[in-house]
């Protein structure tokens, strides 16, 4: 129960220490409001019908990316990953693409798409795609060359070597591609709605720091940590669900 309840006196901590910076004097209550009025801007937030659009149209362009970036991640990390020739050829490009900043796009996705959902679409996708894509070819290499022979010499062709062979070795490193790819992306939606206007949660951050409501501004970014938290929860424990069978997961499970 000690265990359980230790990471809650950190988050109490810093609760506490909201509460208390603004009248000190260290920080402008102008600009750092107690906790209890960003918490009494919180419940107002949760009265308005404008908040619970902007959650889902955040929620909706997130999971949007997130869906289109691991699909895509998964498929042409298998394919990359299991021809060798092909892989030597695109590793320079994917080195080469996968350091660039998705927030230096934001003007050619402007440029291409407006301000529309689509922009921001475009800086979630390709953010998350490289985290996918890494990790599914790290796992496609990391197949034991003596089951892969083996595979062979038993006349399995590509298509089932595949599906014997290289997804289950590659699967815990797409969950963990996954996982890392919803934080980017959720990142990215935010950041796309504070910079292009994409409607959603960023929007109306930027909306109530515009507008001078300080408390209404730092009760929305709250909201945004605790869409991170709940999410960070759910991949979590999907990756356990589905990586059950994993020696690693199962040695957790009996500790």
């Amino acid at each position: 129960m000690i265990r359980r309840l230790l990471p809650l006196s950190g988050l109490l901590a810093f609760a506490l220490l909201l509460e208390v910076v603004p009248y000190t004097g260290v920080v402008s209550a102008v600009y750092l409001p107690p906790l209890h009025r960003i918490a009494g801007a919180l419940g107002q937030e949760f009265g308005r019908d404008a908040f619970w659009t902007a959650l889902l149209d955040t929620l909706r362009t997130w999971l949007t990316g997130l869906a289109i970036a691991v699909g895509a991640g998964v498929v042409v990390g298998v394919v990359v990953g299991s021809v060798p020739l092909l892989r030597a050829a695109t590793a320079s490009t994917v080195e080469f693409l996968r350091p660039i900043p998705s927030v230096a796009l934001i003007p050619l996705a402007v440029l291409l798409y407006g301000t529309g959902r689509t922009a921001t679409l475009l800086l979630v996708v390709y953010a998350s795609f490289w985290q996918v894509l890494v990790q599914v070819l790290q796992g496609v290499t990391d197949v034991d060359p003596v089951a892969r022979d083996t595979a062979r010499s038993y006349g399995l062709g590509r298509l089932a070597r595949i599906r014997w062979l290289v997804w289950p070795t590659t699967l815990p490193y797409a969950v963990t591609g996954v996982r890392l790819a919803a934080a980017v992306a959720l990142i990215l939606t935010v950041t796309g709605e504070l910079v292009i206007g994409t409607p959603g949660l960023g929007k109306e951050i930027a909306l109530a720091q515009s507008g001078g409501a300080v408390a209404q501004m730092y009760a929305l970014i709250v909201v945004t940590g605790l869409v991170g938290v709940v999410a960070n929860v759910v991949t979590r424990d999907a990756e356990k669900r589905v990586l059950a069978w994993h020696p690693a997961f199962r040695k957790e499970a009996a500790a």
